[in-house]
């Protein structure tokens, strides 16, 4: 059975909206997801341009200013609801492996 679309978020998914708490531009994400995961994780431009076109038809985003091809944007309640959605689960996971295992085995 298909995964629906952003039922679950990839990390490249989460932190280009956890980006856009703040109103950036698309070149802005590039450089702030690295820095932000400490290089573990980054995105492609034809990836996160490809999902920023997907959060805007999703209205998970706004565009907020066009500069000729430089675009900015900006989260809306709707991605902040999914984003919250997301941290939940994450949660929910890391507690379950906290139940399995244990927290000593947290490192």
């Amino acid at each position: 059975m298909p995964r629906l679309k952003f039922q679950t978020l990839t990390e490249q998914m989460f932190y280009t909206l956890l980006c856009l708490k703040n109103e950036c531009y698309g070149m802005d994400i590039l450089d702030k997801v690295p820095a932000m995961t400490n290089k573990r994780v980054s995105i492609g431009s034809g990836t996160l341009y490809t999902l920023l076109e997907q959060f805007l038809e999703a209205e998970m985003i706004r565009e907020t200013k066009v500069e000729g091809r430089r675009r900015s944007y900006i989260l809306t309640d709707k991605g902040k609801e999914m984003l919250n959605n997301e941290y939940r689960r994450i949660c929910a996971q890391a507690l379950d492996y906290r139940t399995v295992f244990g927290e000593e085995d947290v490192k």
